[in-house]
Parts: C-alpha cells; structure tokens; sequence
C-alpha cells in the first residue's frame, strides 16, 4: 500500500499569499509614499522656481526695432526713407531637420546657394533664444501665399514684416549718403547688443554711418503670450520703441542730380560748398551704383561687375581721390610769394617758355611752348604761366609755401561728418626724410608749385581750400548736416556733438589783407580778363567768377616732347580740374571740378572741367538748370 500524500497545504497557501499581499500592500504604499512625497515637492517646496521656468515657456520678452529715422535734403525732399518687406525666416528651436525644411521651402520659393549659405552664417551668430534667423528677403504676394498655406508642413517657419531701407533716387546720392547693410558680427561687437536686439541693419558708409547712433533709435521691448510651439498668442505688455531722429542734410537734390547729367559717361567729381557756412551742397563721384542692392545683401555676380569694373563705381572719388591739384593750387602758391616778399604784384618775370636753376640743368616747361613773355602777378595767374610759379617756388622754398598750404587745409581732414574723407599729407622737407629717407631738392619745390610732385589733394579738400580763399582767410569746416527735424519744414535744430567734434583750424591773417584783393583779381582775370585761360566759360554772366583751371599730368613725357592728347590711350590722358567761387563780392558757392583723363591738346581744365563749373554756377546763382553742354 503506497503511503498516503497531501495534495494541498491550504494553511500554509494562506500564509504565502498572506505574505505576498501585505509585500505587494507596502510596496504599492511606499510607491504612493513617493509619488505624494514629489507631488509635494514640485508642487509645495519647488513651486516658485516651475511656476517661473512655465511662466517663461508661456510668456517671452521679445524686443522691438525702433524705426530708422528718415534723411531730407535741406528743402525737404526725402533722401532716405523706409518701407516694408517680407522675408521667410526660421526659429531654431522650432526646426527638427534642418536639412529637409530647408528642402521643402526650396520647392516653394526660390532659394539660391548664396542664400542657404548666408542663412547658416546667420544661423551660427550670437542670437537670444526663440530669436527667428532671416533666410531670403524681399519675398513677392505669391511667394508669401506658398508659405502661409504650408505652415503645417514647416515647423518653425515663419513669413514677417519688416521696414527696410529704401534709396528712392537710387544711384544719384550713394557716394554722398553712404548705405546701410545687414549687421554682421564684427559691428555686433561696436554696438550696445541690448539695443540692436531686433535689428538687422546699420549704416556701413557715409552719412548712413557717422550718424548710426541717432538715426538707429532706442529698442522697445513687449511681453508676448506663446503657444508651445512658440507662436504668439497676444501681446501682454508693450514698451514702444524710441524711432531714430530725421536729419535735414545741406545737400540740394535739384542741384546734385544737375551735376550729375553733366559728368554723364566720365570719371569725374563734384564738390560745392556755401563758403559762408560749410555746408556742403553737392558731393558729386561718377560713375556711380545703387546703394538698394546692398540693402539686403547685394548678389556676387553683381558685386563682381561692380567691384572689376575699370571706372570704379564704388569709389568715391570726391572723398577719397587723390589728385595733383596742378594749376588750381598756384593762388595759394602766389600769396606764399607775396606775403614772404619774394616777389610783389607788380614784379615781372622772364618767361621764354622754359625754366631752368642753372645753365646747363634741366628745362622745366611750361604749359605753353613758346612761352608768354614778361608776366606779373595778375598775368601769371590768368594764363596760368608755369615759369612765374617755377621762379617763386625756387626763391622761396618749400617752408613757406608748405606752411601756406596747411594754412588752407592741405594734409589735413577739416569734415565735419565725412567718416571716409582722406587727409593725404603735406609735402615738407620733413615728411620727405621721414617718408622717404631722402632730402629735399629744389626741384621739388619747383614741381610743388605748379601742384605738381608729391602734392596731391581730394576734391573736397580744393573746394575747402576755395571757399577759405572765398571767405579772405575765414576758416569754415566743411559738413552735411543741417540739423534734427520732427517733420519736413521744420526748422533744423543743430546737432551740438557734430558742431564741436573738431576744434576748427585757425583763419588765416596775412601780414599784408591787400595780398588777398591782389590775389582773387588774378582769379576774376583768369574768368573775365583778355587773356584768362577760362574766359570762354565766363562769357555773358551777369555776376563775376574768381577761378583757376588746372591740368594734371598722368603720364611722363620726354622732356622735349609736345602733349599730344590724341597719340595717347584715353585713360594715359592729363586731368582736368577747376576750382571757383562766385560772386566774387559775395561768395554764395565755392566749388571744385575734376574730369578725369580729361585734358585735350592741352587745354584740359578750360575746356573740360571749366564748362561744367559754370552750368553749376548758373543754376545755383541763377537757378538755370539748362544743361547747355548737350548742345555744344
């Protein structure tokens, strides 16, 4: 008989599950213990600091651009404005695969690789949190309707407004204006970041540049309510922006654009000034480039054409060229000689058509081959005899005619608020040894006063130096700047910074004033006198014009050779300068020409750039704005 076996302990069963209840009870107690116990703590001790991170997730602190304040000339016509545009822009935090929303808007839009590689340089900048990255601009009505309808295939992306800059005489004022660009990380760094949180701009050049400060404006700043993609809801709180201030420049448009029909087609500069205030009037460079192509971000086919071309319309020639004065500079030279005793008005010099120090030396020529016989003061500066100055220059010496020449501004930047204008240097024994490691010959001085040599000036520089002669010593600085205005046709208000950004160079007290009368009647000759070499401009004008031409040599020739304009390349040609102010008894316009490669047969700044001066000069004094030079 086998032995009897228990199927089942039903007791010990009890105990078991017994054992595990109460196991399974504590463990679901202690679990709940724990789940209280972080309730606790998110919601009681840790509540101040998550009530803080949500309230951020659900409401940011966005800034807000102030608008760019606007720029009038001084009779209020507008210069620059604003106007509003769309881009498609990005937000980081919103983007999964950057790679594939990339990808779906160029279906959508038109995306070239300069724009994805300009995007991803913005994309890796410093930038706040939930800051949208622009990726093109200037989207058109069809374009911005593609977006909107795919917004729920493109997280993250976003199509905003925005004011951008607009040029509306496009080409006509860029090298007097300047132009602003995108901001990039290195003007990032100049800047107050805090107050450039929301722009996207700033100026790069000119008047756009100097005055960034005042026409940027102050940054407001607004709390917006979010959704969890970061979407605004609605704003909860705004503090307004401070918009830039509006600036009335001394630029007359009317006049600017004249100028600029009558250096159509040349390398050519421009300046005019009120030698009674400075104010600039006309800074004219050509040929020129529209400053809205750079607004955004000019393309690199564009900029190529622009920066190979060989006329260099992205230089400011009337700020930044450096040209031998030649000829224009010589009353300057003649009062040197006049206050230093070397020669007085009426004295005469021998002119056979050549100077020579010694015997046997070298011929310096003069302009006119055969010379033009005994001169005095007077006649030396109407026919612009070489062989007066030659003699002058080699019996003074460089001293005195290089202090003379500072006096007026040579060497130095006297603007007020043209951030690019060149100060050059002025010639002297010792800037040469120091330049140079070589002394000073008379021959130097030779060249020196006929503006030739190492002398070399901008054209802003030659109206400064006229309108200081205009003005019979009287220093005036040159600037653009009237004031700030409220609106056009409001008085400007001045600008106090800008009056006393430089101390003002000293006016100029001759030992003897007459040497002044003696001087600008030698420039009235060279305009109204038998034998001035500008009297053809002059003719039948009803106020009288002190000037002076110049014609500055490019190229060397043989020293026995004869200028031949037609033997040379076009751009191997001599240039054309002229320099005047009018009317002479009361100077309302001081102004400088310069044609490049403009000389012919000799005859560069009267027949050349002496023409163009007086179109200006009749349509600043006589508001003929004709241009006559069409018909001739």
């Amino acid at each position: 008989m086998a032995p009897f076996e228990r199927l089942k302990d039903y007791t010990r069963e009890n105990i078991t599950f017994t054992n595990r209840s109460i196991l399974a009870f504590v463990i679901v107690v202690l679990m709940m213990l724990v789940l209280v116990w972080r309730i606790y703590y998110l919601q009681v001790i840790e509540h101040d600091r998550y009530a803080a991170i949500s309230e951020e997730n659900r409401v940011q602190l966005q800034p807000v651009a102030p608008r760019r304040g606007l720029i009038y000339d001084r009779n209020g016509a507008l210069l620059a404005d604003n106007r509003p545009h769309f881009s498609v822009t990005l937000l980081k935090e919103e983007v999964k695969d950057l790679d594939q929303t990339l990808a779906r808007l160029g279906e959508l839009i038109e995306l070239t690789p300069r724009d994805i590689e300009r995007f991803r340089k913005r994309l890796n900048q410093r930038r706040r949190p939930y800051e949208t990255v622009p990726l093109r601009f200037r989207l058109t009505e069809e374009e911005i309707a593609r977006v909107s309808l795919n917004y729920h295939r493109l997280p993250g992306v976003q199509v905003e407004a925005d004011l951008i800059r607009y040029y509306p005489h496009g080409a006509s004022l860029v090298h007097a204006l300047g132009y602003v660009g995108r901001i990039n990380e290195r003007e990032l760094g100049r800047v107050d970041e805090k107050n450039y949180a929301a722009t996207h701009y700033i100026g790069k050049l000119g008047i756009e540049k100097f005055y960034e400060d005042i026409l940027h404006g102050q940054v407001g700043f607004q709390k917006v309510e979010t959704n969890a993609r970061g979407r605004v809801l609605r704003v909860l709180e705004r503090q307004d922006p401070v918009p830039g201030k509006d600036l009335q420049l001394s630029l007359d448009l009317r006049l600017q654009t004249f100028i600029e029909t009558l250096l159509k087609g040349q390398r050519a500069s421009v300046v005019a000034l009120d030698p009674n205030t400075g104010e600039i009037l006309a800074l004219v460079s050509t040929p020129t480039y529209d400053p809205n192509m750079f607004v955004t971000g000019i393309s690199s086919k564009n900029y190529n054409a622009l920066r190979n071309s060989p006329d260099l319309p992205l230089f400011n020639r009337s700020l930044r060229g450096s040209y031998p004065p030649a000829s224009t500079i010589k009353p300057v030279i003649a009062l040197a000689a006049l206050e230093t005793n070397t020669f007085t008005a009426e004295d005469k010099v021998w002119d056979p058509g050549f100077y020579q120090i010694n015997r046997n030396g070298r011929r310096y020529r003069d302009w006119k081959r055969w010379g033009h016989g005994w001169v005095d003061l007077n006649d030396a500066l109407a026919e612009s005899c070489d062989v007066w100055f030659y003699e002058a220059g080699h019996q003074m010496g460089v001293d005195p005619m290089s202090e003379m020449l500072g006096k007026f501004g040579v060497g130095q930047d006297t603007s007020l608020d043209q951030p690019e204008a060149l100060a050059n240097f002025l010639p002297s024994k010792e800037w040469k040894q120091g330049s140079r490691s070589l002394p000073w010959y008379p021959g130097d001085s030779i060249n020196l006063s006929i503006g030739q040599g190492f002398l070399v000036m901008t054209p802003l520089q030659m109206a400064t130096a006229t309108a200081v002669m205009a003005n019979r010593g009287r220093w005036v600085q040159p600037r653009m700047l009237q004031g700030l205005i409220d609106q056009p046709g409001d008085d400007p208000q001045p600008y106090a910074p800008m009056l006393n950004r430089k101390e003002k160079p000293a006016n100029i007290n001759l030992k003897n004033p007459d040497h002044w009368d003696q001087v600008i009647e030698g420039m009235v000759s060279v305009m109204h006198g038998p034998k001035g070499t500008a009297r053809r401009s002059a003719t039948g004008t009803p106020y009288t014009i002190a000037g002076k031409t110049g014609t500055a040599q490019v190229v060397g020739i043989a020293q026995d050779a004869e200028y031949d304009a037609e033997a040379l390349a076009e751009r191997h040609r001599d240039h054309a300068l002229f320099v005047a102010f009018a009317p002479v008894e009361n100077p309302k316009i001081a102004l400088a020409v310069i044609v490049e490669n403009g000389g012919e047969r000799g005859g560069g700044g009267s027949s050349t750039a002496a023409p163009v001066a007086r179109e200006v000069l009749d349509a600043w004094l006589l508001g003929d704005y004709e241009n006559d030079l069409e018909n001739k």
